[in-house]
């Protein structure tokens, strides 16, 4: 019999739910369970392998109605960015519309700034002097993906929470840490992942 700690039984689950949008993750999966669909009046769709409890909701819709114009001016800077740092081009595009729905000034009540929500203090790591500056945003964000696609071998899922909780929040749970937001937010940037992708 394998035995496998809470994180990785986590970890495991997390899989299992995000496996059923259909992507390939870095490891194999456990046993699948039967997902629930449901989707909402207003698009939202929810997954779940409980019937009793909601695992995932996923936004289908555009978060903001100007994204799909505003999307198009940062394509340069998103294609040189990721080239430079080898991140999928549509993933970047994926992790800004979540994060700002493409508007440059955005701030959070948690003070993430930009395109990609960067805080002061990774925005210091990641050398961005202006974090209002699209192009050194966009840079400072898909590099800091970077680091963290490094330091979690490549795995899409974990990297996201990272990008989200922050890496010690992953190392801790070891897996995707339990919080609802970070949950919802790994969710609905591989949803857009898959649509960006569905339309190259």
């Amino acid at each position: 019999m394998v035995h496998r700690s809470p994180g990785q039984l986590r970890l495991d689950a997390a899989k299992v739910w995000l496996g059923a949008l259909g992507l390939t993750i870095c490891l194999p999966l456990a046993a699948r369970a039967d997902i629930a669909r449901r989707v909402a009046p207003d698009g939202v769709v929810t997954l779940s392998n409980n019937p009793n409890r909601q695992a995932v909701v996923v936004k289908n819709k555009v978060d903001r109605e100007d994204a799909g114009a505003s999307a198009s001016r940062y394509d340069n800077y998103i294609r040189q960015a990721s080239l430079l740092y080898q991140i999928p081009e549509n993933l970047v595009r994926a992790v800004i519309m979540v994060e700002s729905g493409f508007n440059p000034k955005a701030l959070s009540k948690a003070d993430a700034r930009g395109l990609m929500q960067l805080i002061p203090a990774t925005a210091n790591r990641m050398l961005v002097d202006d974090v209002f500056d699209p192009r050194q945003n966009i840079y400072g964000g898909v590099r800091y993906l970077r680091v963290l696609a490094n330091l979690f071998n490549g795995d899409l899922f974990l990297t996201l929470a990272a990008y989200n909780a922050g890496e010690g929040a992953v190392v801790k749970f070891g897996g995707i840490p339990p919080y609802p937001e970070t949950q919802a937010y790994v969710a609905r940037v591989v949803s857009y992942y898959r649509q960006y992708q569905a339309k190259t």
